[in-house]
């Protein structure tokens, strides 16, 4: 499959059978984050891998009581490093938060690729997450995804078109 056949196929998934992911397959998806480009390199991001149950379903609560991440196999909790990412993207901000988004995108496009479902889950309560999962005060965590077989095939949100979201020379 293309990357963008990939792109093209990818949806939200919010029902998860639960079987276990084969190493190998789980590998490659933290493989793909792994690779991900970064603002000098600094690559300032650590996933944490949610695994047992009771934990995962606190992570669900924290996460505006969105109970279908617990029924993965897994959660990944994406965190990053304000104070050790490059500082001055744009000239105005730093660059740990585009950084890890591209990493988890990376992991999400080679999950779908292995035939894994996901969910960026954007909607949590920061300070209850890091305090689940002992993420220290220095570093933020961005998203999570839940990862694991989908027990469902969701139906295309629609795209806008081009046109609605480019400009050729100026805004």
């Amino acid at each position: 499959m293309s990357v963008l056949e990939i792109i093209q196929k990818r949806r939200s998934v919010r029902r998860y059978k639960g079987n276990p992911i084969p190493q190998d397959v789980f590998l490659r998806v933290l493989e793909a984050a792994r690779l991900a480009p970064s603002g000098k390199n600094y690559q300032p991001w650590k996933f944490i891998i949610v695994q047992e149950e009771g934990l995962k379903k606190k992570v669900a609560k924290a996460s505006a009581e969105q109970y279908f991440i617990a029924e993965a196999a897994l959660i990944i909790v994406a965190c990053g490093f304000p104070e050790n990412c490059y500082s001055r993207m744009g000239r105005y901000m730093k660059s740990w938060p585009v950084d890890v988004a591209i990493a988890l995108e990376h992991l999400i496009l080679q999950a779908e690729e292995e035939g894994l479902g996901t969910c960026w889950i954007g909607s949590f309560e920061e300070k209850e997450v890091k305090a689940l999962l002992n993420i220290p005060e220095e570093v933020r965590v961005l998203a999570l995804t839940p990862l694991g077989y989908p027990d469902q095939t969701p139906s295309d949100r629609g795209r806008k078109s081009l046109d609605e979201i480019i400009s050729y020379d100026s805004y």
